[in-house]
């Protein structure tokens, strides 16, 4: 397993108001760990664009992924 894939966190999101072009509600986010943010209520998640931008923490909410998944996600170039 690569170092990448063990650190990979993801979240789903709960609500997308304000961000609906940016967010889709019940679809799962990379999580990007930015402790800078979170300590300020928000987090950085890779969205629809494809690029990690911030959001507040009560969109979202931490889910586990089966390692199985964890490989399916990950996207190495």
């Amino acid at each position: 397993m690569s170092a990448k894939s063990e650190t990979q966190h993801y979240v789903l999101c709960i609500r997308n108001e304000k961000y609906p072009a940016s967010l889709e509600a019940r679809k799962i986010y990379e999580r990007v760990l930015d402790p800078q943010a979170e300590a300020h209520g928000q987090i950085r998640v890779i969205d629809e664009s494809g690029e990690d931008y911030l959001y507040p923490q009560e969109l979202f909410i931490p889910i586990e992924i089966p390692e199985e998944a964890t490989r399916a996600f990950a996207h190495d170039s």
